[in-house]
């Protein structure tokens, strides 16, 4: 493969991982469905509890307005509480519910399933590859994270 196909191919890989894992995650899931960005906020929630809409947008990479559709939603469906920052009675802290904690134990435990099952199938001199690149990986969401933190 040359040089210059590999960084669109890595990229390609990454986000099919990624898509088929949510997908297969979807089936088995109770109702309501979540979509990706609505998980992401709530994993954001739950790790930090009482974060303001704000800090998530920036955290998220995130408009406001899109933030706010999120937790409206998220609300609605019993997943995250909204309170009024005692310091600041514009802004809103953001609170996970016990039902979203739940939810993302059981998420976070099938998918963690998943990946381990798929992992098994692979020959030995793969699962040894992938473990190597782990390293090398985690930079590249480093070195991404700050690129866009410096923008």
């Amino acid at each position: 493969m040359a040089s210059v196909e590999f960084p669109d191919s890595l990229a390609d890989v990454l986000a099919g991982v990624q898509r088929m894992v949510r997908r297969r995650l979807r089936h088995g899931t109770p109702a309501p469905a979540l979509r990706g960005a609505q998980v992401e906020l709530l994993r954001l929630v739950v790790s930090r509890p009482g974060i303001r809409v704000s800090e998530a947008a920036r955290e998220l990479y995130l408009a406001g307005n899109s933030v706010s559709t999120l937790v409206h939603q998220l609300s609605r469906a019993g997943f995250l509480r909204r309170e009024t920052d005692a310091a600041d009675r514009r802004s809103v802290r953001l609170l996970p519910t016990t039902a979203a904690a739940s939810r993302l134990a059981d998420w976070e435990q099938r998918r963690s399933a998943l990946v381990r099952e798929q992992v098994a199938r692979l020959p030995a001199d793969e699962r040894a590859a992938l473990a190597a690149a782990l390293p090398a990986l985690r930079r590249l969401a480093r070195n991404l994270h700050e690129d866009v933190e410096g923008a």
